[in-house]
């Protein structure tokens, strides 16, 4: 309660994106101040359960609940978020080259929606400075995952040579990559989820991984998706992911709907994330699921504020689930609510352990 009641207040009279940097500051500054990182444990942290932890793609989880991307665009606070339960985070999106983003204001807030709307347009500091911190870290407690992506400058055509040049230089430092080809604030970006140039990214993304594996073997790949793909694009795109030889997806990205928000920033463009994206992404998830007979492994992600909503998505077909707008909402105390909740729900079910509820809904 101490979020929701000191520091949100003061958080939601600020800018977001000013806010947004103040979180980051902070988490930075625990990772340098003694006795920071064990502050956080204390306050935030989750201790492990084996009913939660899983393996998924050949990595070991401690959770299930991870941190989507967009957070700690620069991996400059790994250690403090490594501290308040999360059982593995994305850092990004990053691109070769740094970049600015989109002209601010680029990120609003609807709380009569549980909503955020975002445009910031891949603004970040470049696959170099990532790997450098990366590179400082002195212990990785929960595995990273690099989400990355193009250039803005880069055009379509040579937009796999920004993935490959990003899995170069990170390749030492990730755990895992996720391919994001589905946020809507690059231009043209989401065209590579279809066809020809979907299988042309994912042919080169597998080959340059396995070009930096040598004789061992690959580190994992996810591959984003959006929640806006009409029934036959989900198809024909899951497919094509299926066969590509990549270790999985993660459903869904944020939406361009804005069906049933009341809020007066629901005119703003961008990606809306939150509480209205809980039952589309759920969906995908369970088309994606039941389309690869559960043989693909699935991240979950898109409006998870308790757990129902993460249970949900776990028996629709996800092997794991990230949260990023609850977080702004609820605050840190979200994830010993998520496991507590998680666990409940597992033993109502009669279930001994989360992988058993994977996909349940399809049995």
């Amino acid at each position: 309660m101490l979020y929701e009641r000191l520091a949100k207040p003061l958080f939601f009279r600020m800018d977001p994106e000013k806010a947004h940097h103040l979180v980051i500051d902070g988490m930075r500054g625990a990772s340098n101040t003694p006795g920071g990182l064990t502050l956080l444990r204390k306050m935030y942290g989750t201790e492990r359960d084996e009913a939660l932890a899983s393996e998924v793609a050949g990595l070991s989880f401690p959770s299930p609940i991870g941190l989507a991307a967009g957070l700690d665009k620069n991996a400059e606070a790994v250690p403090g978020f490594s501290s308040v339960g999360f059982g593995f985070m994305e850092v990004g999106t990053v691109t070769p080259v740094s970049q600015p983003g989109n002209e601010q204001p680029r990120l609003f807030r609807l709380p009569s929606d549980e909503a955020l709307i975002n445009r910031m347009g891949f603004n970040n500091e470049g696959a170099e400075a990532m790997a450098a911190s990366l590179a400082a870290l002195k212990e990785r407690p929960v595995p990273v995952g690099v989400n990355i992506g193009k250039n803005k400058v880069t055009p379509n055509e040579e937009a796999y040579l920004d993935y490959e040049r990003c899995i170069r230089i990170l390749y030492p430092y990730a755990d895992f990559f996720i391919v994001n080809i589905s946020s809507p604030n690059t231009p043209d970006l989401r065209r590579l989820q279809h066809g020809d140039e979907l299988r042309k990214l994912l042919t080169a993304v597998t080959s340059e991984l396995a070009s930096q594996a040598g004789d061992a073997s690959p580190k994992p790949v996810f591959v984003k998706i959006a929640p806006d793909l009409g029934d036959d694009e989900l198809e024909e795109t899951v497919d094509a992911i299926a066969s590509s030889g990549v270790s999985g997806l993660i459903a869904t990205n944020t939406t361009l709907s804005r069906e049933g928000l009341t809020h007066v920033n629901r005119t703003e463009a961008g990606g809306l994330s939150g509480r209205p994206l809980t039952g589309r992404s759920t969906e995908i998830v369970r088309r994606a699921y039941a389309q690869t007979q559960g043989k693909l492994p699935i991240i979950g992600s898109g409006g998870i504020f308790t757990p129902e909503d993460a249970y949900a998505k776990i028996r629709a077909g996800a092997s794991l689930i990230e949260i990023y707008t609850a977080m702004i909402y609820k605050g840190p105390e979200i994830n010993r609510q998520l496991h507590t909740g998680l666990k409940r729900l597992l033993q109502t079910d009669g279930f001994t352990h989360i992988s058993q509820a994977v996909g349940a809904d399809h049995r």
